[in-house]
């Protein structure tokens, strides 16, 4: 699973990177983004990208209670196409998480070791997720959002058994855009669906490095430096 994040850029370097126009959101370093937490998104909306914020949990549109989000932080790959929750949002509502790192925990004797994982040049990078729009008894909107996982890579594997699906930079247009109306290939061929459920995979190990960090990560009210310093 993916239970904690990062984003220690800025939210004008968000918004340069992804291609969007900034929208003001918690800036500043974020060293301990958890769930229930408002965090950005970038979603597409007639072949133009834009930022939202949104609530980390995602709230199907036909949900009778918001609560179902703490159960939807993360949805696995492999089952997007079968389960209610998601299938609508992955034909119509794909988004983009910024992140520039995450943070997993390795069981061991004396209990569970966190690590923090980023790339190696430290740069930010997206995640694949899904997003939905929930209406209240009130008519108020809610945007929320859940973050996609797939078999780990070989740094991630000797720590937990998902990571995040991060996409290359020249997936992430393919990943958010229209696939509405679009038809199977000739003779029968992939779905665009099934095309799309081709970009989720482990991303490549080579980029990405882990390192033990301290146990002050493991509670969500710490959000500092201290969280991803090296630990002794």
């Amino acid at each position: 699973m993916c239970g904690r994040y990062t984003i220690l850029h800025s939210a004008d370097a968000v918004a340069e990177r992804f291609g969007v126009e900034p929208l003001p959101f918690e800036d500043g370093p974020r060293y301990n983004i958890a769930p229930s937490q408002g965090v950005p998104i970038i979603v597409e909306d007639r072949g133009e990208r834009r930022l939202l914020l949104a609530h980390w949990g995602l709230v199907p549109f036909w949900a009778k209670d918001p609560s179902i989000g703490s159960r939807l932080i993360n949805a696995r790959a492999e089952t997007l196409a079968e389960k209610a929750s998601f299938k609508y949002a992955l034909s119509r509502r794909r988004c983009l998480i910024p992140a520039d790192g995450f943070y997993e925990w390795q069981r061991a004797a004396t209990g569970t070791q966190p690590y923090y994982i980023r790339r190696k040049d430290t740069d930010l990078f997206a995640m694949a997720g899904l997003w939905e729009t929930w209406e209240s008894p009130d008519g108020s909107p809610l945007v929320s959002c859940t973050i996609i996982t797939v078999e780990p890579n070989e740094v991630v594997s000797p720590l937990h058994n998902r990571m995040p699906a991060i996409l290359l930079p020249d997936e992430e247009s393919r990943w958010l855009a229209d696939v509405r109306g679009a038809r199977a290939g000739p003779g029968g061929g992939s779905s665009p669906e099934e095309v799309l459920l081709q970009l989720l995979r482990p991303y490549p190990a080579a980029l990405m490095e882990a390192y033990r960090v301290s146990r002050y990560v493991n509670s969500p009210a710490n959000d500092g430096p201290a969280c991803i310093a090296r630990a002794q």
